[in-house]
């Protein structure tokens, strides 16, 4: 089986004790040689100061391949493009373009009234402005979706409009990666495919996320979970089911993969260690 290439989402801090917590994991982090770190942006833009502070931290501390996350949900087009100017500033070129949750609790998105009507809007002036454009793409159909064709229309017009790779939301189940992966090319997409990976630290919380998402949890996968909490040994099968849905990706051609850490390295590491993309020794002793 090759080296899989990784790479990892973290989040801004909210606390000085979480800032160091979330430096330390990017130097754990960093042992795997990852490809590059992205940085959620929150709802609305609500963590937009605080998504480019830690970006730009990142990026200075490290050395490593940072990713700001961008979204056009709940912000005029001047907000949006102050804050891709401002993680370009940082030094930081790479953007995670998305649409963005419905704000405000609201049950369907509606786009700013002096904002980006959709992310591909967002993707074409981002690209034309000689940013490296990176989008989501959904094995599962996104919540908003009436099915994977239409899916698949959206990621078709993201590459249209300038994306240069797509990262995909978790699923459970390899065959759930790897069916859209060939529709995909069928439809004529031909940007790399990340697949999105959920280590579970916590099954409660996952399952409640993998809800939110539109993310099936085979009735196997859930009683298993299920049996290893009551025996304690949630934490094994957890690196076990990972690292085999992993495997089964890299083995069927799908070798880039994008962990969702929660700002935890330890589970992530583990998985990354057992698929071969081991650790190296202290690569930021050096680092400022």
């Amino acid at each position: 089986m090759p080296r899989p290439s990784v790479s990892f989402e973290v989040f801004p801090p909210r606390s000085d004790k979480g800032r160091d917590t979330l430096l330390q994991a990017t130097r754990d982090f960093a042992k795997a040689d990852p490809d590059f770190i992205s940085v959620t942006y929150g709802a609305g833009g609500s963590t937009r100061t605080k998504s480019v502070e830690t970006a730009a931290l990142l990026q200075s501390r490290t050395g490593l391949s940072i990713t700001g996350h961008l979204t056009c949900a709940g912000q005029s087009r001047a907000e949006v493009l102050e804050t891709a100017e401002a993680y370009r500033a940082a030094g930081i070129t790479r953007i995670l373009a998305l649409r963005g949750d419905p704000t405000d609790g609201a049950d369907h998105y509606t786009p700013h009234p002096d904002g980006f009507a959709t992310s591909c809007d967002l993707i074409e002036t981002l690209a034309k402005d000689g940013f490296d454009v990176t989008v989501a793409a959904y094995p599962d159909p996104h919540p908003d979706s009436r099915g994977t064709t239409q899916d698949l229309d959206w990621l078709k017009r993201k590459q249209d409009a300038g994306a240069s790779a797509a990262i995909t939301q978790f699923s459970f189940s390899p065959e759930r990666y790897l069916r859209p992966r060939d529709a995909a090319a069928t439809a004529g997409v031909t940007l790399p495919l990340i697949a999105g990976i959920l280590p579970v630290k916590d099954w409660d919380k996952a399952r409640r996320f993998a809800k939110s998402c539109g993310a099936p949890i085979p009735l196997e996968l859930e009683q298993a979970f299920d049996t290893a909490e009551r025996h304690d040994r949630a934490r094994l099968f957890a690196l076990t089911q990972a690292t085999e849905l992993c495997t089964e990706l890299v083995s069927n051609g799908m070798t880039d993969l994008h962990f969702y850490t929660l700002n935890s390295a330890d589970l992530t590491l583990d998985i990354c260690t057992a698929l071969g993309a081991a650790p190296r020794q202290d690569p930021l002793s050096n680092a400022a």
